[in-house]
């Protein structure tokens, strides 16, 4: 009797660790172990909804590398694959527990940050930023200093308007915008702006 509650237990707790193991896979990024597009798309309509119902901010930090192609052409898509990951760990060492980080793309990347303005989330992204430029990818007789480009945007309550598809792109908008002014830096709506998470309306300012 003993012996099969044990068992039956035991099956338990094993279907428990599978279901745990796909859910992760469903959501990871299987290259850099971060969040994929998928989780990323879900975190923040829960993160938007959150802030519509409590007036908590959301901010959004999106990053694209800085002449990742070149890097890629240069060394191959294995070296390539390695700066991924190690951007990667450059992320996880200057994010909060709280916050989500996602690969959505091939060099894009992005930080959901819950509960947190526009000036903690600048805060952030120049602290990563710093972590980047002291922190080149080195493997053998090959060193990349690597670089990103940043648009940082919050999603605060009283714009029950702007969907999260619109923000999103909003936050894009200011990333692109980094990106054309100058390699590596970070693009935010002005701070004195009232209406911050409109991002189509926002003067921005670069760092």
């Amino acid at each position: 009797m003993v012996s099969g509650i044990a068992e039956e237990s035991s099956d338990v707790e094993l279907l428990r660790r599978q279901v745990e193991y796909l859910r992760a896979l469903v959501h990871t990024d299987e290259l850099t172990g971060l969040s994929n597009l998928r989780h990323f798309n879900e975190t923040l309509g829960l993160e938007l909804e959150r802030t519509r119902r409590t007036a908590q901010p959301t901010c959004l930090v999106l990053m694209d590398l800085d002449h990742f192609k070149e890097v890629n052409d240069a060394y191959g898509h294995e070296i390539g694959n390695s700066v991924l990951c190690h951007f990667a760990e450059l992320i996880r060492r200057a994010i909060r527990r709280l916050d989500t980080p996602c690969r959505y793309g091939g060099d894009e990347f992005a930080i959901i940050l819950p509960g947190t303005g526009l000036e903690q989330g600048i805060a952030l992204a120049e602290r990563l930023r710093s972590l980047i430029r002291r922190s080149p990818f080195e493997m053998g007789s090959i060193r990349v200093q690597i670089g990103a480009s940043m648009g940082v945007g919050v999603y605060e309550a009283g714009t029950d308007e702007l969907g999260g598809r619109e923000f999103i792109e909003g936050v894009d908008r200011l990333l692109y915008l980094s990106k054309r002014k100058e390699p590596g830096r970070i693009c935010h709506p002005a701070a004195s702006t009232a209406n911050r998470c409109n991002m189509a309306a926002v003067a921005p300012q670069i760092r």
